[in-house]
C-alpha cells in the first residue's frame, strides 16, 4: 500500500510539473541520523526535570541545549537568546542561525518548545527537541540556499507565550519584516510504548487568515513526500492547533508540522516519561525531518571535502549597492579585518570588527560603481572574494 501511495504522489507531483525525487546525498544525510543520540538526548532531556517556568530545570536545559549546538560547531555569533516575560518569571527562547548561501535574508524556521508541565516531558517536548537537535548537528557543515533558524522556544505551555514573543518582536521588529519561507513545528512525536507507531502526523493550515492555507497545503504535501522519500513511516494529513506554530500562522506565515499519530495519554504528567514512549519511532522522525528540511533549505547536493574559511564567510547582496553583509558562519573570532580594494590596487575601505555579531553591515557609501577584491583576514587565515558595486 505504501508503496502504491508513493507512486501516486509521484505521477501526480511529476504532472503537476513540481515532481519531488529521492536525493541520493540527501539519502546518505539521512542516514547518519543516529539512534544512540536520540536516546541518549531524550536521557538527557528527562534527567533535567520538571522545565517550568521560574525554575533551574529550566534554565539547566538551555545551558544543555546551547552545549549541544556549540559542540555541534555552530558559533557563539550564531547563538542568540531572547528573553520575555511570563507571568512574574523571565523565560528565554534560543535561536540558532545558520546563512543562506543565495538567499541570506529568507528563513525556513524549525521550531518547538523545551518547556514542560506537571512532569519531566520527555515526549512533550523532549521528543520534538532531540529531533532538531538532531537535524541541527547534520545540516551544520553543508550549505543551504536558504537560510535556517533553529528554534526552542520556553513558554508554550503557558499559552505560546514564548512563540508569540518571537513573531511581535522579533519577526514583526525587523526592517523590513523577517523574511519567512516556512515554519515547521515539531510537537510530541515520541509514541507511546507497546504500540505500531509507523506513522506520523503531518498538519496544515486549516484556519484564518486564509490567504496562507493553500501554500502551507503544498508545504505539507511536500514534507509528506519527504516524509515517505527518506523514512520508513507513513504519513496522516491533519490541521495544525494549539503549538508554536500558531503565532506565526496567525501573522500569515506559512506552517507545517509533525505530530504523533498514537497520541500519549501521559502528556502534562509525571509519567511522560522515556519508559512509556517509543525511541525508534523518534528516530525515524529524525530522519524524515532531516530529509524535509534538507529539501525546504535548498540543501547542496554534494558535500565538499573543503572545510576552509571560504566555506564558512559569505558576503552579500550580490551585487552590493550602498552596504554589504558580512556573515562568519560558525567561525569562532574575536575580531576580524574587513577591506575593499579598487582594480587600481588602491585599498579604499579597511574595517575592523570586534566582538563581530554573526552579520555584521558595513556601509559602502561614497564608492564608485564597479568592481573590487574584498578581502577578509582574522589572525589565521585571509579570504578574497571579488564583489560588485552598483
Amino acid at each position: 500500500m505504501k508503496s502504491l501511495l508513493l507512486a501516486i504522489s509521484f505521477f501526480f507531483l511529476t504532472f503537476s510539473g513540481f515532481a519531488q525525487q529521492y536525493v541520493p546525498f540527501y539519502g546518505t544525510v539521512v542516514n547518519q541520523v543516529s539512534s544512540t543520540n536520540i536516546i541518549d538526548h531524550l536521557t538527557e532531556f528527562e534527567n533535567l526535570g520538571v522545565k517550568r517556568r521560574g525554575t533551574s530545570a529550566l534554565q539547566n536545559t538551555l545551558d544543555w541545549l546551547k552545549a549541544e549546538y556549540q559542540g555541534y560547531g555552530y558559533s557563539a555569533a550564531q547563538l542568540q537568546e531572547y528573553s520575555f516575560t511570563n507571568g512574574t518569571s523571565i523565560c528565554k527562547n534560543l535561536v540558532v542561525t545558520k546563512v543562506g548561501t543565495l538567499y541570506p535574508n529568507t528563513y525556513v524556521i524549525i521550531c518547538g518548545h523545551y518547556d514542560t508541565i506537571n512532569g519531566r516531558g520527555t515526549n512533550d517536548n523532549g521528543s520534538g527537541v532531540v529531533t532538531i537537535l538532531e537535524v541541527a548537528r547534520l545540516l551544520q557543515n553543508i550549505p543551504t540556499e536558504y537560510s535556517i533558524k533553529f528554534i526552542n522556544f520556553s513558554g508554550e505551555e503557558d499559552g505560546l507565550v514564548g512563540s508569540q514573543h518571537f513573531v511581535s518582536t522579533v519577526v514583526n521588529a525587523t526592517n523590513p519584516k523577517m523574511d519567512i519561507k516556512l515554519v515547521f513545528n515539531i510537537d510530541e512525536v515520541g509514541g507511546r510504548a507497546n504500540m505500531v507507531n509507523n506513522t506520523i502526523t503531518c498538519e496544515r493550515d486549516t484556519g484564518s487568515p486564509t490567504s496562507n492555507n493553500a501554500a502551507s497545503n503544498t508545504i505539507t504535501n511536500e514534507l509528506m513526500n519527504c516524509v515517505e522519500l527518506y523514512s520508513p513511516l507513513n504519513t496522516n494529513l491533519s490541521y495544525a492547533y494549539a503549538s508554536d506554530y500558531m503565532p506565526f500562522e496567525d501573522n500569515n506565515e506559512v506552517i507545517t508540522g509533525f505530530f504523533e499519530t498514537n497520541e500519549t495519554p501521559h502528556r502534562h504528567t509525571s509519567t511522560d516519561l522515556l519508559v512509556n514512549m517509543d525511541p525508534v519511532y523518534v528516530y525515524n522522525i529524525a530522519k524524515a525531518a532531516t530529509g524535509a528540511m534538507l529539501h525546504f533549505a535548498v540543501a547542496a547536493t554534494i558535500l565538499s571535502n573543503d572545510t576552509t574559511i571560504a566555506n564558512q564567510v559569505s558576503l552579500y547582496p550580490s551585487p552590493a549597492k550602498g552596504f554589504i553583509n558580512i556573515s562568519i558562519g560558525s567561525l569562532n573570532e574575536s575580531n576580524y579585518t574587513f577591506s575593499l580594494i579598487d582594480l587600481n590596487g588602491k585599498k579604499v575601505l579597511e574595517k575592523t570588527i570586534e566582538n563581530p555579531q554573526l552579520i555584521e553591515t558595513v556601509s559602502l557609501d561614497g564608492l564608485a560603481k564597479g568592481m573590487y577584491l574584498a578581502v577578509f583576514e582574522t589572525s589565521k587565515e585571509r579570504l578574497t572574494k571579488k564583489i560588485i558595486i552598483e
